[in-house]
This record gives structure tokens, sequence and C-alpha cells, in this order.
């Protein structure tokens, strides 16, 4: 046959589709799979001038799709700033950043990827900070993204002062004399973040760059953006009219509750239309409408269970949500929202529930990301109202911040539906597995088995079970990384499944990970990675 590139033979391809689930070899022409079959019946199309890749009767899957990370955002901080996501206690966070600091001589030392659950108003402020960077301003990041601090002279850098007001949605942490210590919570990130020295376009080019090459390295083919504004969008662009992206890069872009529907509506609309391109667009609209439960500005029906309580806010007014995605959903944007309160959660389902009364169904799947408490009387409703769950099932583990903080903030009966993945995929949700990365790993591979079995990955028999009926299948974990989050991310017709005429992003795998033990899948290596026929990576290990 004319026009066939490459051809791949001697596999074990599981192609998720159901008209044709597995194949032993496949044929590629114009990066697109244009056959697929036999062994044999794939050489006899090919001719000499294809390459043959052989996979050895390993598994051949589709390329995975993460379907909620930050990608220039974290590949820009994660390449480039301290990396503080191994630091347990404050003498290893200031080690880290004493190194960091040792080796750059910028005018902010930067660092990146601490843990809220291990880090806090308890044992994290400016002084642990300035005994680490006494001589220049210094800001680090948590992994989640919802919490920051500064040292001494950050602050001064910054103006922020016992007068600085809080920013809306955000908060300083003061002392008991009023003065912040420079632990910053939500929006107060970004208040430090915009008035501090910016990386420059080409930084945040490079971080792209490397994320993607990360993402590659563990069989990503496919990514969303989870929260992006002008310049990721140019930054994209730029990248993508250079041929330069190695991932297929969807992206959604933020909406702030301070726009009216209308400012909003406008913004993401001029944007959309300018970031149509085959390997990157702008198809979202996202929310934050509530924050983490280890800040408590997660949003919950009921206050928190423990001896503080208090409760965290929306960060949009119920009247706000159901303007805001009605007008989106009209203008047919997915929606893509940020919920880990049951309060948010139930939120978000009720403004979606109002777009579709006034303006109909159509196949947005619009998307609900964490979903970490829930009501059990909502569980139907992402079913009913064809809505996503986009999940990042490593969170889903007896760990600091689910054990010694999450569980007892809510209670024991409301802690039965955290992370509870199976009940709502038995309630009819479609799950769409992701990472969240960089608050978390992205490999797919530790991902699913968490997800799997319910603790940490490689720990066998040595950790308890959080919530075993919650637990995923092997099919249920492979779906949400492929047709499920290519449906997700729009491009289902595209990609998500080896299917003559999509495009040939496909992975060689080390192993069956549908037949080893589910505590190995997390040790898988991606041994080739494959978008429209075009080698991305590829280990030495694979002959």
């Amino acid at each position: 046959m004319a026009g066939i590139e490459a051809i791949v033979i001697d596999g074990d391809i599981r192609t998720m589709d159901p008209l044709t689930p597995r194949a032993e070899a496949l044929a590629i022409g114009g990066g697109r799979i244009v056959a697929l079959g036999s062994t044999a019946e794939i050489r006899a199309l090919a001719g000499r001038a294809a390459e043959v890749i052989d996979a050895g009767g390993r598994l051949v899957l589709p390329g995975f799709h993460d379907t909620h990370l930050h990608v220039q955002d974290g590949g820009q901080r994660r390449s480039q700033s301290a990396n503080l996501a191994d630091a347990a206690t404050p003498a290893e966070l200031q080690a880290a950043l004493r190194a960091h600091a040792a080796r750059h001589s910028g005018v902010w030392v930067q660092g990146d990827g601490w843990s809220s659950a291990l880090f806090g108003e308890h044992n994290l402020d400016r002084q642990v900070l300035d005994a680490a960077v006494p001589d220049r301003p210094c800001f680090i990041l948590a992994a989640d993204g919802h919490n920051g601090c500064l040292n001494t002279s950050g602050c001064a850098a910054l103006g922020l002062t016992a007068d600085t007001p809080d920013p809306p949605n955000g908060h300083f942490v003061r002392d008991a004399q009023g003065r912040p210590t420079g632990l910053l919570h939500e929006l107060a990130v970004m208040w430090a973040e915009e008035r501090m020295p910016q990386p420059t376009e080409e930084d945040y080019a490079r971080g792209v760059r490397w994320a993607l090459a990360l993402a590659n390295r563990h069989g990503i083919t496919g990514v969303l953006d989870a929260s992006i504004g002008e310049r990721h969008a140019r930054v994209y662009r730029r990248l993508a009219e250079a041929g330069a992206l190695t991932a297929r890069v969807m992206a959604t872009a933020r909406v702030e509750a301070t726009e009216t529907t209308a400012e909003a509506l406008a913004r993401l609309a001029a944007l959309r239309a300018e970031c149509q391109f085959p390997m990157f667009r702008v198809h979202s609209a996202k929310f934050f409408l509530d924050g983490v439960i280890e800040n408590r500005t997660a949003a919950m029906i009921a206050p928190y269970d423990d001896a503080e309580g208090g409760n965290g806010a929306l960060m949009f007014t119920p009247a706000q949500i159901a303007e805001m995605f009605t007008a989106f959903d009209a203008a047919r944007f997915q929606i893509h929202v940020h919920a880990i309160g049951d309060l948010a959660v139930r939120a978000a389902l009720d403004g979606l529930a109002a777009a579709r009364a006034a303006n109909g169904p159509w196949p947005a799947l619009h998307q609900i990301a964490h979903v970490q408490c829930i009501d059990p009387a909502d569980l139907p409703r992402f079913g009913e109202l064809g809505v996503v769950a986009n999940i990042q099932p490593l969170w889903a583990r007896h760990e600091p911040s689910v054990t010694d903080i999450a569980l007892p903030m809510v209670g024991e009966e409301r802690g039965r539906w955290m992370y509870a993945f199976r009940a709502l995929r038995d309630a009819g949700a479609m799950l769409a597995l992701s990472s969240d990365w960089t608050v978390s790993t992205l490999n797919p591979f530790e991902i699913m088995e968490t997800a799997i079995t319910r603790q940490p990955p490689r720990r066998e028999g040595q950790h308890p079970v959080f919530l075993p009926e919650q637990r995923l299948t092997v099919e249920d974990c492979l779906r949400g990384y492929t047709v499920n989050a290519a449906a997700a991310g729009w491009r289902l017709a595209e990609t998500g499944s080896l299917t003559p005429g999509k495009h040939a992003d496909l992975i060689v795998l080390d192993r069956d990970i549908t037949a080893c033990n589910p505590y190995e899948i997390g040790d898988t290596q991606v041994l080739l990675t494959l978008l429209a026929g075009r080698q991305v990576w590829r280990a030495a290990a694979l002959a």
C-alpha cells in the first residue's frame, strides 16, 4: 500500500475501540493509522522504505491524555526553581533553598512544590525562609498552588505590611500583632506573583518544552492546561506555529469572579478565536468555585467538623454561577470547574443544570475537577447532566493531607464520601483521570495503581487501604486516560483510540498492566511514545 511510513509489528495492541479491540500490528501513513491486522498482513501492506517498529510482544496502547495539569506555569517553575517536593521538615526545605540560592544569582530566590499537608501556619513563616535566604527576596509556592510564603525581604520588596488589606478571595496570614507572617492563601498568592519580577515568555516556552518532554516519557500525548490567560496563549501560539509542541494541547481559560459575565465572555471568545491550531486550542472556561481543605477555603455544605469549625466560602455567588455558566454554555464553551468541597460540587452541578435548562443539552462534556467531597445525593447528577468527573486518584489514599488534616476536618460521615470515584462511576459518571501536576506526579501508572489499590504505590500489605469500596478497575483507568479523556478534551474523533483514520498517537510499555500484579503498575516504563507517528520518546530498552 502506497504511503505507509511505518509499521508496528508483533505487538499486543489494545485499541480501546470496541469494533476492533485487539490487533497484532498496525500501519501508519500521513501520521495516521491506516490499517490494523496481523504482523503478516501489515508486513504485506508496507513497502521496503517503511520503518519497522518491533514491539516484541509488548503491550501497545493509545497515547494517554492528562486532562487537568498546569503545563506552562508548572514547567517554568519546576525547571527553573528550587524543587521542594521532597522536603518533609523545615530543615529540609531550608537546605533545598540554600542549595538553589548558591547556584542562582538572580534577584529573587524561588522554590516550588512544598506540601500544604506538611507545612502551614504551625511551622512555616518568613523567619523560616529568612534562615535559608537572608540576603535576597524569596518566594515559595506550594504544590497545590493555593498557598505560598515570602521571606522578610520578599514582604518588603512587595510592600506587604500590616496595613495591606486581604485581596478578594485571598488571605495574608498575620501574627497576634497583625503583622503578615509571610504565609499566603488563595488569591493572596496571585497578589504576590503579580508584583514580583516576571519570567520572560522565553522562560515559559522553555518550561513548556521541558514539561511536555516529561509527559512524553510517561506516555502522554495529549494535555489540558487547566488555567490559562493571555500570556499562556501567546506562548502556546508561538510554539504551535513553530511546530515545537510534542503533545496536543487543549486549554481552559480562567474566569475571575470580579468580571461581569459580558466582560468575561468577550475576553474568552476573543482568546478562543485566536487559539485554534492543530496542536493547540482553547475550548473551555475555567471557574475556581472554592479553595482547598488544608487552608479551610474548601466550601462545604455544613461547617467543618473539628474544634476550629468554620467554613470556606464559594468564590462566585450562586447567581453569578447560574448566569455565567448559562452564558458560556450558550456560546458553546466547555465549562471546567475546580470544586473540592461538597458545597462547591453542588453549586457547580446547580449551575450546569441551569445552563442545560436554558440552552438545551449538547455534547459539551462539562467537567468538574477534583470532587474531593460530595454529598451522596449529588452522585447521580453527573450522569444525568452529562458531566465528566475529572479525578486525581493519586490523592485517594491514607497520607497526611487526608488522614491527619482532611478527614478530621470533615468528620466521619462526610469522610465516607471522600474521593468517591467508584460510587461516581456506578452512578453513571464518565471518569477522566488526570494528575493536576505539579500538585503531584504526572506519572499515569503510579496514579492508576493508587486508583486500583487506594494505597500509595508499591505498598502492598504495608499500608491501610483508604475506602476500599471506592477502588477502580484497570479498565476504568485505561478508559479514563484514553477514550474518556480524549472525549473530555473534545478530540475523540481524532485520537484516544487506535482506530484507522485517527492520529497515530501510541505508546509501547514494558509490561502488561492489564495482567500484572496491581502493585507493580506504578513501576511501568514507557519504551516508546509516538505522536502522529513521530517518535517523541524512546527508551534505550526498546531494541
